[in-house]
């Protein structure tokens, strides 16, 4: 009877029905903190309801006093979670995870090209939530009754620390398992690494440029600093996990952006340095500031002018835990062999080094695992984009794990 139910759900998804949900949530333009990151939720909600599942459509409190709250990058007047139920009684057996902000950009058109959707969101992650949306319209469209709910979560802010995943767990919306679809370009990730925004206020001494040895200039003390952090990135990439062995960087640090003088013949006295730094897997956020914040304490204290007046290390931004499947839980075996039985062979299993709302799920002791249309290298490019042939292989894939997890 299995292969039945199953036969029905594959041939009740509904291509274009997915491509034209993919159109719709591009072309809502919801970059983290704006309006149209309300107007998304509002979409999601009402499409939800649309299949007929239950759906909890909430204001979220902002700001947040919480200790374990991951923080923002944005301000934001409004906030909303979404989640929907489908079917059964009791704790959902598998949730289906997207995000539905996006990092700003300018092309919201979804235009289609030879199978492929450009525009902002279309691979991170939108191209994803559509492909959930539709394995959830094709289990109504069988006539499928689940033994045990499936949930779908969409959420936002991820992009900037992770409100929306967040809150949707504080309100209690939970469930056995939990798989996100965050693009994997055909890899099964149950594993990410970590990352934090760090900030360096370095301190100089001004004085006019003709008399430059009077004072101390902050730029060439910042390259104290800057030689430490490469030592320092060195060290933490030499025994990488096993399941980040295959990145020639598995826990990356990045000078993002630097400032510093206010006059071409002043030197200057303060330089300002934000970067990303790569949180290793199962390390613990307090242990990798400190690593960190060690590494630039040692610097200062081998050079005449920053022993005395030491860089300032702050963490501003939100905060990128790393996240891991329990070893053996069977969410991975299930999600392999779904894979397998839509694409025809099995995909391969690997970490990545970006933070996403995995660890969230994990640290709230939901097994979770991404997998997902599209490459994470278009994921905030100029070219974004996703194979459409990708996002329907992604819902056939969700429609037959749902199934077996459910019942």
């Amino acid at each position: 009877m299995h292969v039945e139910t199953e036969r029905a759900v594959l041939e009740a998804i509904d291509d274009k029905r997915i491509v034209d949900d993919l159109q719709e949530l591009v072309r809502i333009p919801s970059v983290d903190g704006t309006a149209a990151e309300v107007d998304v939720q509002a979409w999601c909600a009402a499409r939800l309801r649309a299949l007929g599942m239950t759906v909890d459509h909430w204001p979220l409190e902002l700001p947040v006093d919480d200790p374990e709250f991951p923080g923002m990058e944005v301000e934001r007047a409004e906030a909303w979670g979404c989640a929907g139920v489908l079917g059964g009684a009791g704790t959902p057996g598998l949730i289906l995870n997207g995000h539905v902000d996006v990092v700003p950009g300018t092309a919201f058109d979804a235009r289609v090209e030879d199978g492929v959707m450009w525009g902002r969101g279309t691979c991170d992650m939108k191209g994803g939530v559509a492909a959930i949306l539709g394995a959830v319209a094709a289990i109504v469209a069988a006539g499928i009754q689940l033994r045990r709910p499936l949930a779908v979560h969409t959420v936002i802010g991820e992009e900037d620390g992770g409100a929306g995943a967040f809150a949707t767990l504080r309100r209690g919306h939970r469930g056995a398992a939990c798989l996100i679809a965050e693009p994997t370009a055909g890899t099964v990730i149950p594993a990410n690494a970590g990352s934090l925004t760090f900030r360096l206020e370095v301190p100089g001494r001004a004085t006019h440029g003709s008399t430059r040895s009077r004072g101390v200039n902050a730029i060439e003390k910042f390259t104290v600093i800057q030689t430490a952090l490469q030592d320092l990135e060195r060290d933490r990439n030499r025994d990488p996990h096993p399941l980040l062995a295959h990145l020639d960087l598995a826990n990356p640090l990045s000078v993002g952006t630097i400032a510093a003088g206010d006059w071409a013949s002043t030197v200057p006295d303060r330089l300002l340095a934000e970067g990303r730094y790569g949180v290793r897997l199962g390390e613990g956020l307090a242990v990798a500031r400190a690593a960190f914040e060690t590494a630039v304490a040692d610097a200062c204290a081998k050079d005449d002018w920053l022993r005395e007046h030491p860089v300032r290390v702050s963490w501003p931004g939100g905060e990128f835990a790393s996240g891991m499947l329990p070893d053996g839980d069977p969410l991975l075996a299930d999600t392999v062999q779904a894979v397998a039985d839509v694409r025809g062979e099995a995909p391969a299993v690997q970490g990545a080094p970006y933070g996403s709302d995995l660890r969230q799920y994990a640290a709230a002791g939901i097994p979770t695992l991404q997998y997902g249309p599209g490459d994470v290298r278009y994921a905030h490019a100029a070219d974004e984009h996703v194979v459409l042939a990708d996002v329907l292989h992604a819902a056939r894939v969700y429609a037959l794990l749902a199934v077996r997890r459910c019942g």
